[in-house]
C-alpha cells in the first residue's frame, strides 16, 4: 500500500492525538516554560512526520522520521518529570506514556521499511 498523504501515515496520526491531549492538558497551567516545551516537543512529532513525507524521497523521510522520533524520547522525559513534580496523575503519566512508547515503535518500523527500500 503506497500513502499518499502524510494524513494517512498512522504514527501522523497518532502524534496528532498525542499532541492535542498535551495542549489540552497543559493549556492553563502556570508553568508556562515547561508547558512551552512539551508542547513544542509534541508538536515536534507529528510536523516532522509531515516535512519528511514531504521531501519525497526516503532519505530524508527516514532522517525526518529520526528527528519525530527523538521528540517522541523528549516528551517521554517530560512526562516523567511532570509526574514526579506532581504536574500530571499516574493515570495521566501512564496514558501518555504509553501513546508516545506507541507512537515510537510505529516510527522505528518505519525507518526500518524506508531502510529496506
Amino acid at each position: 500500500m503506497k500513502i499518499e498523504r502524510f494524513e494517512d501515515i498512522v504514527a501522523w496520526q497518532k502524534a496528532k492525538l498525542l499532541t492535542v491531549k498535551i495542549y489540552h492538558l497543559f493549556q492553563s497551567h502556570k508553568d508556562y516554560s515547561f508547558c512551552d516545551q512539551i508542547k513544542r516537543a509534541a508538536l515536534s512529532i507529528m510536523s516532522n512526520i509531515a516535512e519528511g513525507f514531504e521531501r519525497k524521497t526516503n532519505k530524508e523521510f527516514r532522517q525526518f522520521l529520526y528527528i519525530a522520533k527523538g521528540s517522541c524520547g523528549e516528551v517521554r522525559s517530560l512526562i516523567l518529570f511532570a509526574q514526579e513534580i506532581g504536574y500530571i496523575s499516574s493515570e495521566q503519566f501512564t496514558e501518555l506514556y504509553d501513546q508516545s512508547v506507541e507512537i515510537s515503535k510505529i516510527l522505528s518500523g518505519l525507518i526500518k521499511s524506508l531502510s529496506t527500500v
